[in-house]
């Protein structure tokens, strides 16, 4: 059965007016969460330690900006808008101290409720509204009177107001005009993770080096190699996303919908699914939330060694060099990029 889609008819923002809504961090989801309700009427403040980057960027939009406990504490809706592993210090330091009976603890993603990285207390509403965009989009498609599809789950509603409150604020963050999913924490997060690891990120990342690898090695230009193997990526993911796999071979040559339908089932084979099983296996487990949490405590030493490998791959020099001959390009630089919460 089809899940049932909620639109701007289906939430009322009055739910939130006359509440104190507190985006802790203003970071990407942060800053699109704060100035989209910020403009639907409603009154938001941000919460960030002392020190944060992110209190003059705040200040200079407009922004009543508070140590984090102290807006926890003024707050009737709490969104931690603060990276997972980050989480659960500043939930002992500044939430939990702060959160008192009544007030509502939000999330974008289900990691640190699902995994237990934080416990709330039973007498206050846990609900999450994920956007199925990076911040960014969600404030470019607010902007432009459009929304980025969203999801939104109920993980504690002892006020018997937690599902209200979340489609309130998927509507003030124009999620409803796009079309809101029901979901719970436990889905959103084990799913959200597997997409991440195994096709988005992990899977598209290793296909694509893997494949500019064994142009190279036989011998064929790297500029090719990479046109081939990466540029081009992008005309066929947009392809799908617009009008999914029957969609993109509909616009493919006949010698390419071959190759697809033919070759691709021999690389992506039955011995990939069952990698992926098992990585689903050790999200569903809690494993790899484990190993995430204590490579974060023991100081992000393998993943930043590992980052550090992706950025020296050929494939960035040659890149690199490749989007100087596009003007028409956005360009972006990974230095310096990193949010601050």
């Amino acid at each position: 059965m089809p899940a049932k889609v909620y639109n701007d008819k289906d939430a009322d923002l009055n739910v939130l007016k006359g509440k104190t809504l507190a985006v802790l961090g203003f970071g990407s989801q942060g800053h699109a969460h704060a100035l989209n309700l910020k403009e639907s009427g409603l009154k938001v403040i941000i919460g960030l330690y002392e020190g944060s980057k992110s209190i003059p960027v705040a200040k200079e939009k407009g922004f009543e900006v508070l140590p984090t406990g102290e807006a926890v504490k003024r707050a009737d809706v709490i969104f931690v808008a603060i990276p997972d592993t980050k989480q659960p210090s500043a939930y002992e330091k500044d939430i939990a101290p702060n959160l008192t009976k009544g007030k509502t603890l939000l999330f974008s993603h289900g990691f640190s409720i699902h995994f237990k990285t934080i416990v709330p207390p039973k007498n206050v509403d846990v609900i999450l509204v994920a956007p199925k965009g990076p911040g960014h989009i969600v404030r470019r498609q607010f902007t432009e009177g459009k929304g980025v599809p969203s999801l939104i789950a109920v993980y504690q509603n002892p006020s018997k107001q937690a599902k209200k409150v979340a489609l309130a604020w998927a509507k003030g963050i124009g999620g409803t005009r796009a079309g809101v999913i029901e979901t719970t924490f436990k889905e959103e997060t084990e799913t959200d993770l597997f997409g991440e690891q195994t096709v988005l990120c992990g899977g598209a990342s290793a296909l694509v080096q893997a494949g500019y690898e064994v142009l190279v090695e036989a011998g064929y230009q790297p500029e090719m190699a990479y046109f081939e193997c990466l540029h081009e990526l992008k005309l066929i993911v947009d392809l799908m996303n617009e009008a999914g796999i029957s969609g993109m071979r509909f616009s493919i040559s006949e010698t390419a919908k071959w190759g697809d339908v033919s070759v691709g089932p021999k690389i992506i084979d039955a011995s990939v699914k069952k990698r992926m099983q098992a990585a689903l296996k050790d999200i569903q487990s809690g494993k790899f939330a484990k190993g995430w949490v204590a490579e974060y405590k023991g100081g992000y030493k393998k993943y930043n060694s590992l980052l550090k490998a992706g950025e020296s791959h050929n494939i960035e020099k040659v890149g690199a060099r490749l989007r100087g001959l596009m003007p028409w390009m956005q360009k972006r630089s990974i230095k310096g990029t990193q949010a601050s919460y």
